[in-house]
């Protein structure tokens, strides 16, 4: 029987005994360089996993992540699955495993799904938050988790420039040089503004982001409701085409995977979306 072990397509066989196993992942952007592994000094959250998990698997294990995150960029509810021969109490996975993790990563989770079920192939919809601390002077507290803009931010002018970019477009000038995604088309489903005191909430909802997606939507809506450009700019850029028509990359301390969605038959358990401090 051909096996390949945690392929990237949703139809893999299964040896005799093999299991595919999820985790809710909660983790600081702050401590790693991004969630892919690489060949860089300063490890990455996958590594990182990976080594806990084959700790308590006694074997290699190879993790399959919804989506991956740059470096500084957070999640309260990132999935991932693996799958494995090992036979080990869920507490071991899960307990055990939070053991060997470095400071920074936390699996909030483990749920036994069907081989069907894949981490990013499966997921119908995506959604981050971009926290902004709209203050005069910056949170000593809140260093690397906020972005702070000193600006005086206008919450209603960004979310009447944000409609413009609701819907199915070609996203290129909101997304970095480096993207290296064949299509640039994404469908934006939902775009949420809110206060919350000081604290300025960008939520996002698609099928799936650019490279910096969200980071450059952000960038342009702020500089909208800071009074530089008109609430035209938005759809202008979108217009574009043009990643040097958009403005400036917003940093990535304020960004956070939050929720990834999949079909209830996969039972994937749900929680707050976060980040906690904000009390949602």
């Amino acid at each position: 029987m051909v096996y390949q072990r945690n392929c990237d397509t949703t139809h893999c066989e299964f040896p005799e005994g093999m299991q595919r196993i999820a985790l809710g992942i909660e983790y600081s952007g702050h401590f790693f360089r991004g969630f892919q592994a690489q060949t860089h000094d300063k490890q990455t959250i996958q590594e990182s996993i990976e080594n806990a998990l084959s700790r308590i698997a006694d074997e290699p294990i190879k993790l399959v992540c919804a989506g991956r995150t740059d470096s500084g960029v957070h999640a309260t509810n990132q999935v991932i699955h693996f799958d494995t021969l090992a036979k080990r109490p869920d507490r071991a996975w899960l307990r055990g495993a939070n053991t060997y993790l470095p400071e920074g990563i936390a699996i909030r989770w483990i749920q036994h799904v069907s081989p069907e079920f894949h981490a990013r192939f499966s997921a119908r919809s995506r959604t981050y938050r971009y926290v902004i601390y709209n203050s005069p002077t910056p949170s000593a507290l809140l260093d690397n988790y906020v972005t702070w803009d000193r600006r005086s931010l206008d919450t209603e002018v960004m979310i009447l420039a944000s409609k413009s970019l609701l819907g199915e477009h070609d996203f290129s000038a909101f997304r970095a040089v480096m993207c290296q995604a064949k299509n640039p088309v994404r469908r934006i489903d939902r775009i949420d503004i809110s206060s919350k005191g000081e604290f300025i909430v960008v939520e996002v909802q698609a099928t799936a982001f650019l490279y910096h997606m969200v980071r450059n939507i952000v960038g342009v809506l702020t500089a909208i409701a800071a009074g530089e450009k008109p609430v035209s700019w938005a759809a202008e850029v979108l217009e574009s085409r043009d990643r040097k028509c958009g403005g400036v990359t917003a940093p990535p301390d304020g960004l956070y995977l939050v929720a990834i969605g999949y079909e209830s038959d996969f039972s994937i358990p749900s929680r707050p979306l976060g980040p906690y401090f904000l009390g949602a």
